[in-house]
């Protein structure tokens, strides 16, 4: 299982931004996808947003528009921007990534990562 470290959760008003990061801490991205998954109290987890190394890309319907995906070879992370966040986009974030696995545009699975972190809090007042 690989190590992703994950950092830039916190408390923001609705319609404000935040930005967060993951970056495996033993190996360097070279294939497959790393994702952003999210769960909020009482509901299920939900796959947001996903990049591989073939570009492919997948957001969630109800991120479009708002959220960015994007990864940075020199520094080997992973970004997920947030922009014009609602309360209903409060949950805790995962990062989660698998060097065999390549991002479709029709929705990303939980049990399709081998790798996960340990997850960021993301509060929305609002």
């Amino acid at each position: 299982q690989l190590q992703l470290v994950e950092s830039g959760g916190g408390l923001v008003q609705s319609g404000g931004s935040l930005r967060l990061s993951c970056r495996p801490s033993r190996f360097r991205l070279g294939r497959g996808s790393i994702a952003w998954f999210r769960q909020a109290p009482g509901k299920e987890r939900e796959g947001v947003a996903c990049i591989s190394f073939s570009d492919a890309m997948y957001y969630a319907d109800s991120v479009k528009g708002r959220f960015t995906i994007s990864r940075d070879s020199s520094t080997n992370t992973v970004t997920l921007q947030m922009n014009s966040l609602k309360p209903e986009d409060t949950a805790v974030y995962y990062c989660a990534a698998d060097p065999d696995y390549y991002c479709s545009a029709t929705g990303i699975l939980w049990s399709d990562f081998g790798s996960w972190g340990q997850g960021t809090q993301v509060t929305v007042s609002s």
